[in-house]
């Protein structure tokens, strides 16, 4: 895909890798950058930055992301692109972790993705196609050793890139899903705000994701990986699963421990 003349609509786009893609896409030539956040404020600073425009979004609210979407297509007349980018990292634990907090994590890291695919696509497939690409995470492919919400609702966001990728193919959407491991974002942090030294000590800036994400849309591929060695860890761990448990157990243990000294 050729980011030129597109129309580009991205969540979560005030902040983070969300940030850089919006900054990406203006230097790499689309014709508009929509910027959606709930932080409305940073969203348009972002907008401004990149003549583009702002719309306050609250992802997991299906009725907001119908509305945003419609306006969007009001005023462009279509939407090349969708970055469903918007996610939160939740709490960590497992058992621990309140029903309310696992709902809220589920809502934003998954069904934002169906309510945005949901909006969209009806208007893509009337012209014949267009792309759409779910931010998830390399937890969604290894899981994260230390927060199960964030690595099953990344789990899931995977999964329904792969059926939206196979299901809609034929109607002319492209699908994509983005899956960094450490990018350097106030997500990489500990319960304290510190930054999580094993997600740190690889970290990529979001620059660096961004342009992992053009370098894939222009490729083809359904899944990008700007950590290219994540690619070997999943070899490793379909190839012999009880190995890999026990050396995330391991990771585990040395994480927790760290954290404690």
């Amino acid at each position: 895909m050729d980011i030129r003349d597109k129309v580009i609509l991205v969540t979560g786009g005030a902040n983070g890798i969300g940030r850089g893609l919006c900054e990406r896409f203006h230097r790499d030539g689309a014709k508009t950058v929509v910027v959606t956040d709930i932080d409305i404020e940073k969203a348009r600073i972002v907008a401004d930055s990149v003549g583009g425009v702002a719309y306050e979004l609250d992802v997991a609210d299906a009725v907001q992301v119908q509305s945003v979407v419609a306006d969007a297509l009001a005023k462009f007349g279509r939407v090349d692109l969708v970055c469903s980018n918007a996610g939160i990292g939740g709490d960590e634990g497992c058992l621990e972790v309140a029903n309310e907090s696992w709902q809220r994590i589920y809502e934003i890291n998954v069904l934002s993705h169906v309510y945005l695919a949901r909006a969209v696509f009806p208007s893509m497939i009337e012209r014949g196609g267009g792309a759409f690409m779910i931010t998830a995470s390399a937890a969604g492919l290894l899981t994260l050793p230390t927060a199960a919400p964030y690595a099953v609702t990344k789990h899931g966001a995977v999964a329904l890139a792969e059926y939206i990728s196979f299901a809609y193919r034929d109607q002319g959407i492209e699908t994509f899903c983005l899956c960094p491991q450490g990018v350097k974002t106030d997500l990489i942090a500990t319960p304290e705000g510190e930054p999580e030294s094993f997600l740190m000590a690889e970290a990529i800036t979001v620059e660096e994701c961004a342009e992992a994400v053009v370098r894939g849309l222009e490729s083809g591929k359904f899944l990008i990986l700007p950590h290219p060695e994540v690619g070997g860890y999943i070899v490793n761990k379909a190839t012999d699963y009880d190995r890999w448990l026990g050396h995330v157990t391991k990771m585990r243990r040395e994480i927790l421990a760290a954290r404690e000294a």
